[in-house]
C-alpha cells in the first residue's frame, strides 16, 4: 500500500493569511501545508481517499490523484469535507458513485452541508457529485484488506482514526480511549496529530503526540494536522528517534495485511463506544 500526505496543515493551511512568522515566510516546502488528508493506493489498483479538505482540487492536481473508489471520514469539521464537491470529478472518469464512510454524526453533517447533492428535488446533472453514504458500525473489508474505525476524541466530540493493515491514522486527536489502544499493536507506520507546542483543548500538542506514539510504539511516526508554530526542520531535530513531522507530498509504503488480534481489539472497542 503506497500512502500519499496530500496535507498535512491545521484548519488554516500554512502559510497563514496575512502571518510574517518564521515558517509562513519559510522557503522550506515541507513548511508549506494543505489541510490535512491522505491518499492509499492499494496493491489491487483501488484508491481510498482520507477526508476530503477544501484544498482536494489543487492537492489531485499536484499529487496525481486520479482515482477515488472510497472516502472514508474522519469527522465533518469544515477543513476535512469541504472538499466533497471536487469528487464529481471521479464521478465522470470512474462513471459510477462513489462509497463515503464515517460515524452516523459525521455522515448526518455531511447531508446537511451538502443538502442540495441529496435533496430530491435539485436538478440532476453532471454538476452534482454522486456519494453513497454508509455509516461505519465495525471493521470492513475493502476488496482484500480490511479498514478498521478506532474510536478516538477531538476534545468532547468522538470522532474516528483507521486502521489499514500495518498503518494507522489518526487526526484531530486529544485523546485515545484505553479500548482503542489495543488496536494499535504492531504497527509499521502510526500517523497522529501534534498542533505545536503549547497544550490545546482539542489536539494533541507535540509533547503529548510523542507520549501517545512512544506508548504505542510503531516502528515509524508522522506527525501531521501542524500549525505553523512547529518549523519542519527544527522540530524534526528535536523529536525522538523514529519519530518525524509529515510533510506534503510524502509518500510511505506500508503493509496491507491486518493482525487477529487487532480485529478482535477493534470489535471490543466499539462495542464499549456504543
Amino acid at each position: 500500500m503506497l500512502v500519499t500526505f496530500l496535507g498535512t496543515g491545521t484548519s488554516t493551511g500554512v502559510p497563514v493569511i496575512g502571518c510574517h512568522c518564521e515558517t509562513c515566510r519559510s522557503s522550506d516546502p515541507r513548511d508549506t501545508r494543505w489541510r490535512t488528508s491522505v491518499y492509499l493506493r492499494f496493491d489491487d489498483g483501488r484508491a481510498v481517499l482520507v477526508d476530503a479538505t477544501p484544498d482536494l482540487r489543487a492537492q489531485a492536481l499536484r499529487f496525481g490523484v486520479e482515482r477515488v473508489d472510497l472516502i472514508l471520514l474522519t469527522h465533518a469539521h469544515a477543513d476535512h469535507v469541504l472538499g466533497l464537491d471536487d469528487v464529481r470529478v471521479y464521478n465522470f472518469r470512474q462513471g459510477a458513485a462513489i462509497p463515503c464512510q464515517g460515524d452516523a454524526r459525521t455522515l448526518g453533517q455531511v447531508r446537511q452541508m451538502f443538502g442540495y447533492v441529496f435533496d430530491p428535488s435539485t436538478p440532476k446533472g453532471g454538476g452534482l457529485p454522486q456519494l453513497t453514504l454508509a455509516p461505519v458500525g465495525g471493521p470492513f473489508s475493502f476488496g482484500s484488506t480490511v479498514m478498521i474505525p478506532v474510536p478516538i476524541r477531538h476534545g468532547r466530540l468522538p470522532i474516528l482514526g483507521y486502521r489499514i493493515g500495518a498503518f494507522a491514522y489518526m487526526t484531530d486527536c486529544s485523546e485515545i480511549p484505553e479500548s482503542a489502544w489495543p488496536q494499535l499493536e504492531g504497527l509499521e507506520v502510526l500517523v497522529l496529530n501534534a498542533l505545536r507546542h503549547r497544550t490545546h483543548s482539542t489536539h494533541f500538542n507535540i509533547d503529548q503526540a510523542v507520549e501517545a506514539a512512544r506508548r504505542i510504539n510503531a516502528r515509524q511516526t508522522f506527525f501531521t494536522h501542524m500549525s505553523h508554530d512547529l518549523v519542519h526542520e527544527k522540530t524534526c531535530a528535536e523529536l525522538p528517534p523514529g519519530m518525524a513531522l509529515a510533510y506534503d507530498g510524502l509518500v510511505l509504503t506500508v503493509g496491507e495485511t491486518t493482525s487477529a488480534d487487532a480485529l478482535e481489539a477493534a470489535s471490543r472497542a466499539l462495542s464499549d463506544m456504543h
